[in-house]
């Protein structure tokens, strides 16, 4: 593991930043790398307002969609909200299902069948709009690929709006509107937004149409804060504000269908949460079931109803950690078994793998082979296959030239899906290990961590905790600063801790003759080195601990070296 430190400010900018707003000089620094390097911006970053949001109506083809969804409530056609099966298309559906019904009764909302239908807008999905009367389907986290499916909906005569954040390809759909703020020509000042926050600026322009205050939408703005961490966009800008109201809202007033989920939480909740706890939960619906399951708790009502679906999609969850498990020992004994532990990619296929877990597997294989991988399973008559990257290695360009191979593909810089040919597997396989072999440097094979500054353990008070605890929310864009302190020696209370006794409780010490406790998940097998008095360099985060009501700041390790 290579540690690598972020660069660090000019001295002179950090004195005049610290001078500026009254931070210790280290917090000062921390800033000036996320660039806040004023008062003002220092101001709009602590202090986020609601009128830091951008007027919805910069977005290309807001006015166009506003007026089309107007008209239909006008003309009372019955509108479908489609969304995708992951959290980012379920918040979104709940999220402008929510709004319109409170002003229009006259929708539904449809979610895809993540094995008969597969991603983005299907023909069956179409073909159920026709058969309910749907004169409008406003498409969300989904439908900017989607060309010939918006074409046949015109056929039968139904219109599609289409509210997405993926890049767009060289021919757009034919739709009424398109709000997705990286196709060209598009001026929105703020390009990072996920699919329920494209969907929230939509209800945020119909909002200010009807003469509604944007106040009248913080009911909702949990569900944007749940995509935005569960999809990594960066918490940046726009993404900051909406995400800052939106856990603000679930502390204070969490919505019935996620209380079950939260309600062992003995502390506020924090951007940390979202991901670990409720975003595999309504992930699990859609990979286990039926995503529509996702909508209908994230809708509940009454706590009766809440309970009872909670219940049910924390079944799914418990399956779908049974089912990871399993197939990652299958994997790596793959892995192992065809000798392919020095490769420069992962592709693994097994035909009973379930197709809705094939994402985490690969993420897990990498925490073990650290290079871009691909899980496959056999689906209907192809192979459909998860694909998982590095830092720094563009998987999407990857796939693109390997897309002779391919079926069809689609996804990210860091996570595709794609489907193949059950004959092509072998030679997709062979030119996906050719192109990655091709385009990884020899440094990005090699896991690294960044830390954002170096500091003695006298610099961490309660106070500096206190002002760092203000930055949250804390993610893509905004991580949690990480610190490098060098030349540690145990306290003297270091053990090991835990069911199995693999963690580390430590007490730690530096030059500053400071002392601290922290907490090393999995690192146990550093305790005799520890107790044998060698100097040690530590990597880690600051947190708040409470015990008895009594609170204290420990460290939480991320890694440490001799």
């Amino acid at each position: 593991m290579q540690w690598s430190p972020k660069p660090l400010p000019d001295e002179d900018k950090i004195i005049q930043l610290q001078s500026e707003i009254g931070v210790p000089k280290e917090i000062a620094s921390l800033l000036l790398q996320r660039g806040i390097d004023d008062y003002d911006s220092a101001k709009s970053f602590f202090r986020p307002e609601l009128s830091d949001l951008h007027d919805p109506f910069l977005m290309l083809g807001m006015r166009k969609a506003v007026y089309r969804i107007i008209e239909a409530t006008q003309k009372e056609e019955k509108i479908m909200i489609y969304g995708d099966y992951d959290v980012d298309g379920t918040t979104a559906v709940a999220l402008v299902y929510s709004f319109l019904t409170k002003i229009y009764p006259h929708c539904i909302y449809y979610i895809p069948d993540r094995y008969q239908e597969g991603y983005g807008i299907s023909s069956k999905g179409i073909d159920y709009a026709k058969g309910e009367k749907i004169g409008l389907i406003i498409a969300m986290d989904c439908g900017i690929k989607a060309v010939d499916k918006v074409a046949y909906a015109k056929t039968l005569g139904i219109d599609f709006i289409i509210c997405d954040h993926h890049l767009p390809s060289e021919v757009l759909p034919k739709a009424v509107a398109i709000l997705d703020p990286k196709q060209p020509d598009c001026s929105y000042p703020f390009k990072e937004l996920c699919g329920c926050g494209i969907g929230f600026k939509l209800i945020q322009a119909i909002n200010h149409e009807q003469g509604g205050k944007i106040e009248d939408l913080l009911p909702l703005i949990d569900l944007v804060a749940m995509a935005i961490a569960a999809d990594i966009v960066p918490i940046v800008e726009e993404n900051r504000v909406l995400t800052h109201f939106g856990i603000k809202q679930i502390q204070e007033n969490p919505r019935l269908g996620i209380r079950f989920f939260i309600s062992q939480l003995k502390r506020k909740i924090n951007v940390s949460d979202l991901v670990f706890v409720i975003a595999p939960r309504i992930n699990g619906a859609g990979r286990i079931k039926h995503g529509s399951h996702a909508v209908a708790l994230l809708l509940s009502e009454n706590q009766e109803e809440a309970l009872s679906r909670g219940r049910a999609i924390e079944l799914f969850n418990s399956e779908r950690k049974e089912l990871d498990q399993k197939i990652i020992v299958q994997a790596l004994d793959q892995i192992k078994i065809n000798q392919e532990e020095d490769t420069f990619s992962t592709v693994v296929f097994q035909p009973d793998w379930h197709k809705g877990v094939l994402g985490i597997v690969a993420s897990r294989l990498i925490e073990n082979y650290y290079r871009p991988t691909i899980v496959f399973t056999a689906s209907g008559d192809y192979y459909t296959g998860s694909v998982r990257s590095i830092k720094g290695v563009d998987i999407y360009q990857i796939l693109e030239t390997c897309k002779e191979h391919i079926v069809q593909f689609g996804g990210h810089r860091y996570a595709a899906g794609l489907t193949i040919n059950p004959e092509n597997y072998l030679t997709f396989k062979r030119a996906f290990e050719l192109a990655v072999e091709q385009t990884i440097l020899p440094e990005q094979r090699i896991p690294s961590k960044s830390y954002d500054i170096e500091i003695t353990l006298d610099k961490i008070t309660l106070k500096f905790h206190r002002i760092m605890a203000q930055m949250a929310p804390f993610g893509p864009g905004n991580m949690r600063p990480v610190f490098l302190t060098k030349d540690c020696l145990d306290g003297g209370r270091t053990k090991a801790v835990g069911e199995d006794q693999s963690h580390l409780k430590i007490e730690v010490r530096d030059e500053s003759k400071s002392t601290i406790s922290g907490i090393g998940f999995g690192m146990a097998n550093y305790i005799s080195k520890i107790k044998s008095m060698n100097l040690f360099d530590i990597l880690y985060t600051v947190e708040e601990n409470e015990f008895r009501g009594e609170k204290s700041l420990q460290l939480k390790l991320k890694d440490l070296k001799f």
